[in-house]
């Protein structure tokens, strides 16, 4: 191909001298944008088909997709331009686009990046990966089948993310000979689609990634589309990123820099806004302000920042600031508060359980958050709202999140539609298995929480602790059902009385007769069971008591939601270790029998799962201990942290 092909020719300045090369790109401004639609539109054929236009495949590269195109190509041993995007051997042998893949290229003005995004519903997760970070994106439509559901849900999402640019390509007119006819019926159909969703304009460009049609100039075989090709649009159209500088400053910090006794700096990206020392700043959500004193950079100081850079700022007074913070002009600050409204995109395997303990990423910032029941979920087809009780993978839903301490954070969608992505954007991410289950976009702070703010007392927890002579703690007994949890405890809370320390026992049959007695034992009933009462715990915590509870607690989530809750060291999980057989065998309250027989559903080791602790503070085998020994052994273990040092 390359012998056969002369016009072919990478740009000879990247061998001769690369250095001049990076130069020439240098100044250019960057357009990344992705690639989406359904199955086989032809995304990653129309990405091969620019790099390959804009010179960007050496000859090595070229020889390969030849041998790779003989050996998995789709197209007859002629060259698949597919391949050169389709690196995973499960792509090659399904033929279809499963993880996400960035490409550079680069034309005469502009740099570029591209994302190819799969078109799969299974892998709509790692098209949202690649939208988070795009400024345009590409929808692709077969032009013989026209609008799917999954051009539908990119595009729902495209606009959920912010992404203003839309291109509506409409691919393989080859195989419809051209005719303006489908081209036209499917933009009307688009149009009716993007209107109803909030898509007030859009690119369309009829084109053939396969023959290179209108692609890199426009061709003879559409005299009847007078519009651009797409790279002469991709190089023109007006980059989002200039919005961002209008806006007030804010920066998350990401970095303290301290190298020496003398240099103090807070390092991080722009966000929005632009930055000069003297300039009056806020760090929130402490509040304390102070004026920037030098902008610092690898290359010196800079006498102005703006959004986008990352640069080390300084301050002319010596503020607590630290990594998660977000410096601000002082006098237009963001928002914090710990309750919001949030639009979801569900992206884990597992569906979204509501009351769950996540962590929640947000800029630089991490925190422990619980997403309640949605309160709709999206179909994506009509924009119809549905009643929903969970979000399972893709969907698309509308919930609020609690989280465990504040966020400065700004809505996505700003006043003039742009995304405020740093600090209005976050993932979600399991606590277990530290996978990312899901992305959302704030909406808005709920009024509960800007208007309720915690009130500082003058007696403290520490103060109201020392006056009983000892500190508080949390000492949470979990196992199964019948493994002598409520047993141990109750002799557990006998010895600290006779030493003279204050507690109170916390038992699950107890708290299901008043706090609770509206929740049930489902999933999502157990695991909000399971907040409350740690609630309570820290509310008694904060009163200077030594809390015991006795929960089943089945869930690793929910249990080391109730530690965040607490202050460090705090926490003591003592794992009432029994084996099922065991417990059986004592069914003491006859719940064994009756789940067996079928007369009680969901019951914590036949048929809910009980997770047991990985690393407790303490671990009782029932087996080989009597309950008495074990309060002896639990009060032993711990009573030195109990006692106050005066």
């Amino acid at each position: 191909m390359a012998d056969a092909d002369p016009i072919y020719r990478t740009d000879a300045l990247i061998a001769e001298d690369i250095e001049a090369y990076l130069e020439t790109h240098r100044r250019k401004s960057m357009l990344r944008f992705i690639t989406c639609g359904s199955v086989d539109d032809g995304k990653s054929t129309l990405i091969g088909r620019l790099l390959y236009d804009s010179k960007m495949i050496f000859e090595d590269q070229l020889a390969s997709l030849e041998a790779d195109s003989k050996r998995f190509g789709t197209q007859g041993g002629e060259i698949d331009f597919a391949l050169l995007v389709d690196g995973l051997a499960a792509e090659r042998e399904q033929g279809i686009t499963i993880d996400v893949a960035y490409r550079f290229f680069a034309t005469e003005k502009r740099k570029f990046i591209v994302a190819d995004t799969p078109g799969h519903e299974q892998y709509t997760r790692n098209m949202v990966t690649g939208a988070s970070t795009a400024d345009l994106a590409v929808i692709l439509i077969d032009a013989r089948k026209g609008v799917l559901t999954q051009t539908r849900r990119h595009s729902y999402l495209a606009h959920l993310i912010g992404i203003r640019n839309i291109v509506l390509a409409v691919n393989k007119m080859d195989l419809v000979d051209y005719d303006e006819a489908p081209f036209d019926e499917i933009v009307a159909d688009y149009r009716a689609f993007a209107k109803s969703i909030g898509i007030e304009r859009f690119t369309a460009i009829p084109l053939s990634g396969l023959a290179g049609d209108n692609i890199a100039e426009r061709s003879e075989r559409t005299p009847w589309y007078d519009g651009p090709a797409l790279i002469e649009h991709l190089e023109t159209v007006e980059l989002p990123r200039l919005d961002d500088q209008a806006k007030p400053f804010r920066m998350p910090v990401q970095m303290v820099s301290r190298p020496d006794l003398d240099f103090r700096g807070f390092a991080g990206q722009i966000a929005s806004g632009v930055v000069r020392p003297g300039d009056a700043i806020r760090v929130l959500p402490s509040g304390k302000t102070s004026t920037i004193a030098r902008i610092v950079t690898m290359d010196g100081d800079l006498e102005e920042a703006v959004a986008g850079q990352s640069v080390t700022l300084t301050f002319a007074d010596e503020i607590d600031c630290s990594r998660g913070d977000v410096i601000a002009a002082a006098d237009d600050p963001p928002q914090a508060a710990d309750q919001f409204e949030a639009t979801i995109v569900w992206m884990g395997d597992q569906p979204m359980v509501p009351g769950r303990g996540y962590w929640l990423k947000l800029g630089t910032r991490t925190v422990s958050a619980t997403v309640q029941a949605p309160k709709y979920q999206i179909d994506v087809n009509d924009m119809t709202k549905l009643a929903a009780r969970t979000l399972e993978l893709n969907a698309i839903g509308v919930a609020e999140v609690i989280t465990g301490s504040e966020l400065v954070f700004e809505p996505y969608k700003s006043e003039d539609g742009s995304p405020n992505a740093p600090l209005g954007g976050f993932i979600l991410i399991d606590k277990m298995t530290n996978a990312t289950v899901g992305a959302g976009m704030l909406n808005f702070a709920l009024r509960r929480a800007l208007n309720i703010h915690r009130q500082d007392t003058i007696v403290t927890r520490d103060g109201r602790a020392a006056m009983k002579h000892q500190r508080a703690a949390v000492l949470w007994f979990t196992g199964l059902s019948g493994s002598g949890k409520s047993t141990i405890a109750n002799l557990v809370e006998q010895r600290l009385a006779a030493r003279g320390h204050h507690s109170f026992l916390l038992d699950g049959d107890n708290v299901r007769h008043g706090l609770n007695k509206d929740l049930g034992f489902t999933d999502t009933d157990r695991i909000e069971n399971i907040r409350r009462v740690g609630e309570v715990s820290r509310l008694m915590t904060d009163a200077g008591l030594i809390v015991l509870t006795a929960f089943i607690s089945p869930f690793r989530a929910e249990r080391e939601l109730v530690r965040s809750m607490m202050e460090p060291g705090e926490f003591v999980e003592i794992f009432v270790d029994t084996p099922l057989e065991v417990a059986e065998e004592r069914d003491v309250k006859g719940l064994y029998k009756k789940a067996r027989s079928g007369k009680l559903a969901n019951f914590t080791g036949i048929d809910s799962p009980y997770e047991r602790p990985e690393n407790p503070e303490i671990h009782i085998d029932t087996t080989k201990i009597s309950p008495e020994d074990a309060a002896d052994l639990i009060v032993d273990r711990v009573a030195g942290g109990w006692a106050y040092a005066i």
